[in-house]
């Protein structure tokens, strides 16, 4: 046995007092040449019950006088411990199983004993070291990453070294076993990873540096059978769910049905177009529906003469300006047949991008839906107006042909992206991936393959504040990144969350993350959210959140037997990301 340091005088619950022994005030004892600390906040001591080791962790100390004597007052020094755990057969279990009773002997832990409950340290994933004690601590790795992890701190804090670090080391010490077996992927908002951060063998990540300032070359992939779904189209254009996602599901449909047969798309717009111009009942939005379909496919002499249109709104029909000829209806109209039949049929339509067919398709739609009185215009022009100044973004961002092929590594950088895109992208990521990945491993259990979706500033896209959406597009966005954290982990797919507002993210998305890095946070919300969310964090790691120092942080989950504060260790320069605080004495000489 080592030093004995005192006795337990109280036990209430889980809270234990011991009274010190005089002799006990030293900083650093050595017995039997085993290094043993003295007794302190946060270190670890034994209390023998019987047989058994009870290990606690010390919480509080205070001073009690003693009754007065001859020689004047004395006091005497007391700590108050929780229990953290027990020694069975030589081995530390987590939990309390046994609880100490009055003058029960305390013992002190030497270091060997205290890395026994934090876990030998493998020298292949060690990230740093317990800040107390000063001892190297390694990654659970195999009951880490297939976890939902959140790394959470203020700017400045050692967050994204944190983050960096965790798929630094997996990459480095396990690129070869896991390329082919996992997929991760990275969506960087603020382009922190795009250069030879976690993984340095290049030949195993993708970068996908998305800008929508101008149509660069790094566009994200997709195939045709992925964009033209309804699902996407809802996501990239921000469809309600009553009116406008039917309406790009009949889109979807008509296109399916008719589009491996020659000019099927060139005979819908004639078609369309003359129901809309030999309609009985015209609309006065018809003319503005016509323009576009015309400017699309390039046909400018119908143009031309549908910009000669008049809306005559007490007869309820059109009009051609100067020429006292209306359009009455029917196919043999004379209005229509004199002025607007060649032109149709002299209409053809040249190859399209699928935007530019989606836009045209779009129009058609909206057209014909009309003339059957299908919908209401003000009910769908919502739609076409997104549509129409998303496009270009789009256009800049996404190429369609083939899928994207697997890398190990892919990491989508959006720091050149608009709002727009920052909002949209990382859900139809999402999507795209989370759907793919099910459908891979559906008929295995437990999954032969791993997805691991990392999120860094997670708050941009799952945060619950939000005013420049609606909230039906807000629900969405929400409850697929809530399914996702739910029921990923039953097919293998994992997210990694990084925030400096965790307040701010989904509380159901928060409630489901089973391992924690809590760098420095300090607003009052941030900590009343992770109180109220963590189970295993101890009232002492998490009353030091607010003061830790840059690059420490409380570690802590299932992953995890107890909490741990650990100093993360810097990345060498190269590996670091791109988030270093600007030189000001370089800057400014």
């Amino acid at each position: 046995m080592s030093i004995a340091i005192g006795e337990v005088i109280s036990v209430k619950g889980i809270n234990i007092v011991v009274e010190l022994y005089e002799e006990s005030n030293k900083e650093t004892l050595f017995y039997k040449g085993e290094r043993f600390n003295g007794v302190s906040i946060q270190e670890h001591i034994i209390i023998r019950r019987g047989f058994k080791d009870i290990v606690a962790i010390v919480q509080g100390e205070y001073l009690d006088e003693k009754l007065p004597t001859e020689s004047g007052r004395t006091f005497v020094r007391k700590i108050e411990l929780k229990p953290i755990g027990y020694y069975q057969e030589e081995q530390f279990c987590e939990g309390i199983k046994y609880l100490p009773m009055i003058r029960d002997v305390a013992y002190l832990m030497s270091d060997a004993q205290v890395r026994q409950v934090y876990g030998e340290a493998d020298d292949d994933f060690v990230v740093g070291e317990i800040l107390k004690e000063e001892l190297p601590i390694s990654l659970p790795w195999a009951s880490l990453f297939n976890t939902h992890i959140g790394v959470f701190g203020n700017t400045g804090s050692g967050k994204s070294n944190t983050l960096t670090t965790l798929y630094t080391k997996l990459f480095s010490q396990k690129l070869k076993q896991i390329n082919g077996k996992s997929h991760f992927v990275v969506i960087d908002f603020n382009g922190e990873y795009t250069g030879a951060q976690l993984c340095t063998e290049l030949e195993f990540k993708k970068v996908y540096d998305l800008d929508t300032r101008k149509d660069g070359r790094s566009k994200f992939p997709l195939s045709e059978a992925v964009f033209w779904d309804e699902e996407i189209f809802g996501i990239l254009f921000k469809a309600t769910e009553n009116t406008q996602k039917p309406f790009l599901k009949r889109i979807i449909t008509g296109r399916e049905r008719f589009k491996d047969l020659p000019d099927s798309l060139q005979n819908y717009t004639k078609k369309i177009l003359i129901k809309a111009l030999t309609s009985t009942s015209p609309k006065k939005e018809f003319a503005e529906l016509i323009i576009e379909i015309a400017d699309i496919v390039h046909a400018d002499d119908l143009k031309q003469k549908t910009l000669q249109l008049s809306w005559h709104s007490k007869n309820v029909n059109f009009y051609v300006l100067n020429t006292g000829t209306y359009l009455n209806g029917g196919l043999d109209d004379f209005g229509y047949k004199n002025y607007f039949e060649a032109s149709i049929n002299q209409l053809k339509i040249k190859i399209l991008s699928h935007f530019e067919e989606l836009k045209l398709r779009v129009n058609l739609q909206l057209l014909s839906d009309l003339v059957n009185g299908f919908v209401q215009f003000d009910h769908i022009q919502p739609l076409l107006k997104r549509i129409e100044s998303s496009l270009t973004s789009l256009q800049r961002v996404i190429e369609i042909g083939e899928n994207p092929k697997v890398h190990l590594l892919t990491v989508v950088s959006l720091r050149k992206s608009n709002q727009e895109i920052k909002k949209i992208i990382p859900l139809l990521l999402a999507k795209y991936y989370y759907d793919g990945h099910k459908v891979t491993v559906i008929n295995d259990s437990p999954p032969k393959k791993t997805f691991h979706m990392i999120i860094d500033e997670a708050h941009n896209i799952l945060s619950m504040q939000s005013n420049r959406e609606s909230e039906s597009w807000k629900d969405y966005r929400l409850e697929l990144f809530e399914e996702i954290i739910k029921e990923g982990r039953k097919f293998g797919f994992y997210l990694t969350l990084s925030s400096q507002r965790p307040a701010d993210i989904s509380s159901t998305i928060m409630s489901q993350i089973h391992n924690f890095f809590i760098h420095r946070l300090v607003n009052d919300r941030d900590l009343l959210l992770l109180e109220n969310s963590i189970s295993t964090l101890d009232a002492l790691s998490r009353s030091m959140i607010p003061n830790l120092a840059r690059g420490c942080a409380v570690v802590t989950g299932t992953s995890f037997d107890i909490p741990m504060i650990v100093q993360f260790k810097a990345l060498a320069k190269e590996a670091q990301p791109d988030s270093g605080d600007v030189d000001l004495t370089k800057l400014w000489g």
